[in-house]
């Protein structure tokens, strides 16, 4: 009621008024309510004494893209959940950028029950504004706000165990290819990856050897330029490990281009898997995400919203999943 009451110039008593049939209720101002239920998406349901908004049994999905990524996978399993509950996704790709992701999100509000997103971390005031609107929201990937509910991986726990995996290899001169360090914010998955990397780097007394990628978040080009200036500097590198697996994908195209054999000279890792590395000529191992537990239970969270009795807040939930070690024959 204070959202229609604001957006119809009034106060909530009138819009209580309105929607509960009384007769002192100005017809103008009775016109202007009715128009700001219908604009915000609401219903009045006279026998309820109130106002509802109308549920359009769809979930908004939006991510930056499913270019060999582990959002394809996700996206799956959150529809197969959804249809299961009966409702449909709506899907949108952003490519990181924000102002693609704001035009989304202002279709969304009034397209669907509910965001699954994973953010760009710059219009995070438009998505608590959506989410106060009555919107569930929940974050995946990243978690760009404590506030609203989330699942993620351990991406921390990923790196860095990838890195004692590789030394218990005979690695000791272990490259990270990360992500771009030139994003505002940073995008949490990549600072702490690093953190796991310089953690058990630091740990095990090796030299950090790290290059952030530049560009397009996940672009093919910002990779190979890293991976090759990587080599270039480092002559004794005998590990590579990549924040994705088209970094994962350029470093094999690489290394056979340079003649470098892998895995005898140099290893792969990719710390964020996806079925394609498996179908590789040469196969990347990877850690991989548990890509329809975390597209499951996104669904299920943001339903659970969706559907808590009016009134009745659901508990903000963060889920942390651990990433599994697919050995391949890149390592």
């Amino acid at each position: 009621m204070q959202d229609v009451a604001y957006l119809a110039n009034c106060d909530p008593a009138t819009v209580s008024r309105a929607t509960n049939d009384f007769i002192k209720v100005h017809p103008d101002t009775r016109d202007r309510i009715m128009a700001a239920i219908h604009e915000l998406g609401y219903e009045p349901l006279m026998t309820k004494k109130g106002i509802q908004r109308r549920l359009h049994h769809a979930i908004g999905v939006i991510v930056p893209n499913t270019n060999v990524n582990e959002f394809a996978d996700i996206i799956g399993s959150i529809d197969s959940k959804a249809r299961e509950c009966g409702y449909c996704i709506r899907l949108a790709y952003t490519d990181d950028d924000s102002e693609i992701e704001r035009e989304r999100l202002e279709l969304f509000r009034y397209m669907t029950d509910g965001l699954i997103i994973a953010a760009t971390g710059k219009n995070m005031s438009l998505i608590h504004d959506i989410h106060n609107q009555g919107i569930a929201v929940v974050q995946i990937i990243r978690k760009q706000d404590d506030s609203l509910s989330s699942i993620v991986s351990d991406y921390e726990g990923g790196s860095y165990d990838a890195v004692h995996y590789l030394y218990s290899k005979g690695c000791r001169n272990i490259g990270l290819i990360n992500g771009p360090s030139n994003s505002r914010p940073i995008l949490k998955p990549y600072r702490t990856r690093y953190d796991g990397y310089k953690r058990a780097i630091s740990e095990l007394g090796l030299k950090e050897i790290c290059e952030c990628t530049s560009g397009i978040i996940n672009g093919y080009e910002s990779g190979t330029q890293c991976i090759e200036k990587m080599i270039d500097e480092n002559p004794g590198l005998d590990a590579i490990m990549t924040a994705v697996d088209i970094y994962g994908m350029a470093a094999l195209r690489i290394t056979r281009q340079r003649g470098i054999n892998v895995p005898e000279q140099i290893r792969i890792v990719s710390l964020t898997g996806c079925y394609v590395g498996n179908l590789l000529e040469k196969s990347l191992t990877s850690f991989e995400l548990p890509a329809v537990e975390i597209g499951a239970n996104a669904a299920r969270m943001v339903i659970e919203e969706i559907e808590s009795p009016v009134g009745k807040k659901t508990s903000i939930q963060h889920l942390t999943f651990a990433a599994s070690l697919s050995e391949r024959e890149s390592s």
